[in-house]
């Protein structure tokens, strides 16, 4: 039992891998699913669905900066990019938030199997974390 409780101990204490970051993830906001994957030495993620989205599957992206863009739809639109490796996280990326039209610096830590800490930053300090949780 001691041994078992000093495993889960040390495993838990354990840095999570980079690639922790792969795979389905729901936001903390609008109960967002984005797909994080890799996308050659970095990550990148897509938004599969939304609460508004649910309601709207053709939701267009009317609120993005540049007016080119405002007719792309929200549903498989690459909101995550641009990261690099640092140890067992993801840094120096951008995040796209359609519910302003802009893009922020990022970056994604994974925390646990099951969650990732997701910052977006005007540019530090101004910045915001949200815990997305892993969907299975």
């Amino acid at each position: 039992m001691l041994l078992t409780l000093i495993g889960l101990t040390i495993a838990a204490a354990t840095p999570q891998s980079a690639d922790a970051a792969v795979g389905r993830w729901r936001t903390e906001t609008r109960n967002a699913v984005v797909e994080i994957q890799r996308c050659g030495a970095s990550i990148c993620g897509r938004i599969l669905t939304s609460d508004a989205l649910r309601t709207n599957p053709n939701l267009k992206d009317t609120k993005n900066s540049n007016a080119a863009l405002r007719n792309r739809p929200l549903r498989g639109m690459q909101i995550l990019s641009g990261f690099s490796q640092s140890g067992n996280y993801w840094a120096g990326g951008k995040i796209y938030n359609a519910e302003d039209g802009k893009t922020y610096g990022s970056d994604v830590t994974p925390v646990g199997p099951d969650q990732l800490k997701v910052r977006g930053c005007v540019f530090k300090p101004f910045c915001k974390t949200q815990t997305w949780t892993r969907v299975r």
